[in-house]
């Protein structure tokens, strides 16, 4: 084919087809993968990409890009094959190897595996969830840097999404907040093409989508023909004018188009066409059947310089940057240090130290402190609760709420978010705003609520970026609530799951410790915090908080070779160390151990990690308000765990740790039993989780 032979129309349809059959080929060369949603979708991309999308292939990090977000990431083959076309670093041999080991082209979108890939997506609606963040950090930052003259933050959020975002409830948590905030530079693409897995949406999903998106304060058009390019640029257009609403666009596609047997139908979602029906196809839709992926030197130029405006473009803002550094040089600082997660000199200097003759305190407080100490040396920290500010103490102070206007009782400068009872979304638009970067993003709850969260933490470990996630009232001692509220499980779970880092601190100084590794920290983390007050340990007589850094240490060491070593995490670390002192005058040399991070400690060399763990030290007992799987790792065989393998109770706190052994009486008898007799000690335990397994109290009641 040459160019004179084409018109702008037939040279359009060349470059969708070329979308459309590099997806299909790839699928069918891979035996997996979903070749509908990109066929359907192709038209819609195909104009995005072209005619809107600002991108450089040349820097996929370039600060002012577009994002580009496919939150239906089963349609992973239409985000490649235009990475591909547009001039990224994906190669014609990369789509080839769709869904192969370690290729750059896995089943769904893996950021960091592929250059031009925003966030990892395949549970769906989690990338709806991440471009509400991505919207709101690329507001925050256009409110807090750009000057009359300079706006160099300015671009836009689009994300495509299917009918299963749609149905997930994580999408309707981040659409209604994002209605809230008034993101008009959030555009969504909703992929509508009536089909799911188990066949026609019909069979589940029959509401009013459009209605809904209105009524959560969006901009909704209906694109009733995705083929018609020009309905589609439109809609585009006046979705990119509404400044005042994020813009939804429902586009009503035919998945696997142009396949005259499976258009319309749930077998081209989930399976390759077939041989058989790929020919079909492609004669349908006047394409080569030979080779496959086979790619148009007419329509890769089209792409091909779709790229290069981008790439213009990037160099435009270098130049207009530049500008910007010399009229407002601290501020363009600021802006590159944010970019650069670097911290200026003295962001630490004022964080306080506790002494004990400050009284108690619940971690939760001085965890509040510290965010705010460190918030005025770092200009886009960026905290937020799940309307728990009264509780989890997130909210900076001296700032703003980030909210659209006064009228609101904020602005789009403001550092604290109101995410509301949206946990779940609020995990993930966490997750976008530390994709964005230039921010940096928590967001807190309860402890045991971090489960309405889970999807999107496992998403912040998967993807390795630096989302911080703050859970106070983190144990039984949270008391009268009970069962519901009483996290007991969680930081076992937690502690199981790969890239993710759980702090739990013992005092006010650990905690403070923690915010200081939390803000160099590369990755997620997930820190721990109470809601009762925790004694200040000395300083002076014990060894200092910084030791949090490696995460574990000795906290307090026998006055000669230790017999007994107690490693205990968070609120235990003092009751180790009440029972150190009673063990002691009993003659029994015992050492402590403060554990707030298995996984910073397993990071440690193996010389520190025998030094505080002594191989040959055996006899230890672990001290966690929470259950005990995992901690065979370090106490060992001969060990053994105080430990709440059990749901909670309705009570005041104090009361359910008096009975549940967590006491230095207790914890000191143990102790002594465990040198003594190891398989006594480890069976009283063990008699101990039993009275309070579910149903214990109904068994002794049918007994008695």
């Amino acid at each position: 084919m040459s160019k004179t032979q084409l018109n702008s129309v037939d040279l359009d349809q060349l470059c969708i087809n070329t979308i459309r059959f590099l997806a299909v080929d790839a699928v069918e060369k891979a035996k997996s993968g979903h070749p509908g949603a990109p066929m359907g979708l192709a038209p819609i991309a195909y104009v995005l990409w072209t005619r809107h999308l600002n991108f450089d292939p040349k820097d996929p990090n370039w600060t002012n890009r577009d994002r580009f977000i496919l939150s239906n990431g089963h349609a992973s083959m239409l985000h490649y094959a235009l990475l591909y076309l547009t001039g990224y670093d994906v190669s014609l041999d990369d789509l080839k190897q769709f869904r192969q080991f370690e290729s750059k082209t896995p089943g769904h979108p893996e950021r960091g595996d592929t250059p031009g890939i925003e966030v990892t997506t395949g549970p769906l609606g989690q990338g709806v969830g991440n471009s509400v963040g991505m919207a709101i950090a690329e507001q925050f930052l256009r409110s807090t840097f750009n000057q009359e003259g300079h706006d160099i933050v300015d671009h836009y959020t689009y994300v495509f999404a299917g009918d299963g975002c749609m149905e997930e409830g994580i999408a309707s948590e981040a659409a209604s907040l994002a209605g809230h905030l008034e993101l008009g530079k959030l555009i969504a693409f909703y992929d509508d093409n009536g089909i799911s897995i188990d066949g026609d949406t019909n069979i589940t999903f029959t509401e009013d989508v459009n209605k809904r998106f209105e009524a959560y304060h969006w901009h909704v058009q209906d694109v009733a023909d995705p083929n018609d390019l020009e309905a589609v640029d439109h809609a585009i257009r006046v979705a990119k004018s509404v400044k005042d609403k994020p813009s939804l666009i429902v586009c009503h596609t035919h998945i696997g188009y142009g396949s005259p047997n499976k258009q319309d139908t749930g077998k081209a979602h989930g399976n390759p066409l077939g041989k058989d029906e790929i020919k079909l196809t492609k004669q349908n839709l006047n394409w080569p059947l030979e080779p496959d992926f086979f790619v148009p030197k007419e329509a890769l130029k089209v792409f091909r310089d779709a790229g290069e405006r981008g790439t213009t473009l990037h160099e435009k803002w270098n130049e207009h940057f530049e500008n910007y550094q010399k009229e407002h040089t601290d501020l363009a600082e600021a802006f590159t240090n944010a970019l650069e997660r670097s911290l200026p000199n003295g962001w630490d200097s004022a964080l306080p130290i506790f002494k004990p003759s400050d009284g108690p305190v619940a971690t939760r407080n001085i965890g509040g402190k510290a965010m705010n100490v460190i918030a005025q040396k770092i200009p886009t920290m960026i905290s937020g609760s799940a309307d728990l500010n009264e509780s989890t103490f997130t909210k900076l102070e001296d700032w703003d709420d980030f909210e659209p206007s006064p009228l609101k009782h904020g602005t789009y400068h403001g550092r604290t978010i109101n995410y509301g009872v949206r946990e779940h979304a609020m995990g993930a638009i966490i997750n976008g705003m530390a994709a964005h970067g230039g921010v940096y993003p928590s967001g807190s709850t309860f402890f045991c609520f971090s489960d309405y969260m889970r999807p999107s933490v496992r998403l912040s470990a998967v993807m390795n970026i630096p989302s911080v996630f703050v859970w106070t009232h983190d144990s039984v001692a949270l008391g009268e609530d009970g069962p519901t509220h009483e996290p007991v499980e969680h930081l076992a779970s937690l502690r199981a799951m790969p890239n993710f880092t759980v702090i739990r601190p013992a005092d006010a100084n650990e905690t403070v410790e923690a915010w200081r590794c939390i803000m160099q920290m590369t990755g997620p983390v997930g820190l721990v915090l109470t809601r009762q007050k925790l004694p200040v340990i000395d300083q002076d007589k014990y060894a200092k908080a910084s030791g949090l850094a490696k995460g574990a240490y000795i906290i307090s060491e026998s006055m000669s070779t230790p017999e007994v070593i107690l490693i205990a995490t968070g609120s235990e670390v003092s009751l180790a160390l009440a029972a150190q002192s009673m063990l002691e005058k009993r003659g029994v040399m015992t050492r402590v151990v403060s554990m707030p991070s298995w996984e910073i400690f397993e990071q440690q060399p193996q010389y520190y990690r025998d030094m505080i763990l002594p191989p040959d030290l055996t006899c230890r007992l672990s001290i966690e308000l929470g259950s005990s799987f995992g901690w065979e790792k370090w106490v060992g065989t001969q060990g053994a765990s105080l430990s709440v393998d059990h749901f909670g109770v309705s009570s005041p706190y104090e009361k359910i740790l008096d009975t549940y052994g967590f006491t230095p009486e207790y914890v000191t008898h143990i102790a002594e039993r465990l040198l003594n007799d190891p398989a006594a000690a480890r069976e009283e335990l063990r008699d101990l989780q039993r009275k309070y397994w579910h149903g214990a109290r109904q068994h002794k009641e049918e007994v008695a």
